[in-house]
């Protein structure tokens, strides 16, 4: 069972991430949304999770694996790929957006 999800914000110029918990069917915000390139999202990410000390070290690492691809698939395809092909790349992640 999942503890953690992504809700993403697919756009043009910009995705933003933020982390969600996952309790019982329901999510339960754990972060704010971060943007990327507009500032470095993974190292708020990684600040953000770090303030969390009942999260453990392999959930963190994990969280932080998965915001990598995320960006690394945005700065690849972003601008190109639709949201639709995001979702389809990341199917366990919330996505929203306006391309």
């Amino acid at each position: 069972m999942k503890k953690f999800t992504f809700k993403i914000l697919w756009l043009e110029n910009n995705v933003a991430l933020a982390i969600d918990h996952v309790v019982d069917h329901g999510y339960s915000p754990l972060t704010s949304y971060f943007f990327w390139p507009r500032n470095d999202a993974w190292v708020q990410i990684k600040t953000e999770l770090d303030s969390k000390p009942w999260i453990s070290e392999n959930d963190k690492i994990d969280l932080l694996n998965k915001a990598t691809a995320i960006i690394n698939y945005w700065q690849e395809n972003g601008k190109e790929k639709s949201i639709l092909k995001a979702q389809n790349k990341f199917p366990e992640f919330i996505f929203c957006g306006n391309n």
